[in-house]
Formats: C-alpha cells, sequence, structure tokens
C-alpha cells in the first residue's frame, strides 16, 4: 500500500498458452476500479502493464499510470502475488 491507499486485486483473468500476456486485471484504487492492466512475460521476467488507448495520431497512451517508483512497485507486487496465488 502507498500513502494510505488501498490497492486491491479486483478480478483477473488468466490466458493459457504461448502468449507473453498472461493475465488481464482489474484493481481497485480506494474506491475507484481501474480496467484493463495486462500481466506480460518479458526478457527480465513479468511485469505489469497499464492500460493504453489509440489516440487519434495513431499511438497508444497509457491511461493509467503510477505517479512513483514506490506505487509501481507495490501494484507490482500486489498484481503478482494475485497471479502467483
Amino acid at each position: 500500500m502507498v500513502s494510505g491507499i488501498e490497492l486491491e486485486v479486483v478480478r483477473l483473468f488468466r490466458f493459457e498458452g504461448d502468449s507473453k500476456v498472461k493475465a488481464f486485471v482489474d484493481i481497485a484504487v480506494g474506491d475507484f476500479i481501474v480496467r484493463g492492466l495486462r500481466l506480460v512475460q518479458g526478457q527480465k521476467g513479468l511485469f505489469v502493464a497499464m492500460p493504453q488507448e489509440k489516440a487519434k495520431d495513431g499511438k497508444w497512451y497509457n491511461s493509467f499510470y503510477p505517479k512513483t517508483k514506490e506505487a509501481r512497485n507495490s501494484l507490482q507486487e500486489i498484481v503478482l502475488s494475485a497471479y502467483e496465488a
């Protein structure tokens, strides 16, 4: 938990097979739900990818992201522990 804000995994949908995307995850941040996080297998292991939206310029941009490195690490720990459970 970062600075008193409660983070909780509310939905985790696992994928089977050889895809790099291992799961889709929805989290609760306090009283708000953030949908569309992805658990991805990278070269250095599993990591949490933020939800993205495609803009008019054709590029993809994160629609949600942690403000600090500590917040990102906390989010990563919570999602990985839910995936491994």
